[in-house]
């Protein structure tokens, strides 16, 4: 790929510059953002590591000037405030979909083909605010989220089980949040069911600590994650720009899938070099399918915030 560019250069933006850039995922990797000299710093921190490191990807920062980002293949957008004290879910909603709706418009009009990949939070909203602003097949505007959680839920079991996370296959659905869907029927230690290896009890334990994941970070750091939510978007944007068609939970557009319409949700994917190339319905049981449901009533919601604010009106 020629140019991919990442919209943001905070903790979270430059991390994932960082390791698409260590993988020689393009010929050029551009790192902008609002904040004067930010990106063109960390870009050049990052340029300098690349004879050591042994890569080519040629890092350029820049401070708002999209037209640097002209032709990229794929967009990242990190940008957005996080929660501060006082400020309601309604304002944060408001300020984060304003800058995610300003900058998916600027880079847009430079690389219109361009698959987006949407980071900020809060996740599947801000997903749903960039594929207004994007004005394009949903398919090709899609959010992180899931795979910064299994892989929480894969270290969380590897400790417990005192194995390598390698040999961990797990999946989860739904939200970004308190309210996503981990599956212990569906994750496996090398084939083996994880409910044959661990009791029920533990099990939930896990479930409920993967769910909280973030908050826990937040508490141990006084800011959110940054490496694990940086090397989970830059192996999405490995599959595309390799087109490996690997199967990935992916906040994704539902037109009917699991029951569900007009929703950005975290389902499995397949993820290759036309984007969200699929949409895999697994079966759910009844408890499953209970907290799916209840899942995308707390996005819907959320959603609905959005909407009523009519940022995106004509």
């Amino acid at each position: 790929m020629n140019t991919i560019t990442v919209i943001g250069a905070g903790n979270v933006g430059a991390t994932c510059a960082n390791v698409i850039a260590h993988k020689d995922l393009a010929d050029e990797l551009v790192l902008l953002d609002i904040k004067e000299g930010l990106a063109e710093g960390k870009a050049l921190d990052i340029w300098q590591t690349s004879s050591i490191n042994h890569f080519n990807t040629r890092v350029i920062g820049s401070t708002n000037d999209y037209l640097k980002t002209k032709g990229s293949g794929i967009i990242v957008v990190t940008s957005g405030i996080p929660r501060k004290p006082g400020m309601s879910r309604d304002d944060l909603i408001k300020t984060n979909a304003n800058i995610v709706k300003e900058v998916t418009e600027k880079a847009i009009k430079y690389s219109p083909d361009a698959i987006i990949i949407v980071v900020s939070n809060p996740l599947d909203v801000m997903t749903y605010a960039a594929y207004l602003a994007a004005n394009k097949d949903p398919h090709k505007v899609f959010g992180m989220a899931g795979i910064l959680d299994t892989g929480r839920y894969k270290a969380f079991l590897a400790n417990a089980l005192g194995v390598s996370p390698y040999d961990i296959h797990a999946m989860l659905l739904g939200g970004h949040g308190d309210t996503m869907v981990p599956l212990p029927r569906y994750t496996s230690v090398s084939g083996i069911p994880v409910t044959e290896l661990l009791g029920k009890e533990e099990i939930d334990k896990i479930v409920e600590r993967t769910r909280k994941g973030g908050g826990e970070l937040v508490s141990l750091m006084g800011t959110s994650a940054w490496y694990a939510p940086g090397a989970a978007v830059s192996q999405m944007v490995e599959a595309i720009v390799d087109n490996q068609k690997r199967v990935f939970p992916v906040c994704a557009y539902l037109d009917g899938e699991y029951g569900l319409k007009k929703i950005y949700l975290g389902v499995p994917v397949k993820l290759g070099k036309n984007g969200v190339e699929e949409i895999i319905e697994i079966s759910l049981n009844t408890e499953e399918m209970k907290l799916l449901s209840s899942s995308a009533d707390s996005v819907k919601k959320v959603m609905k915030v959005l909407d009523d604010l009519k940022l995106f009106e004509e």
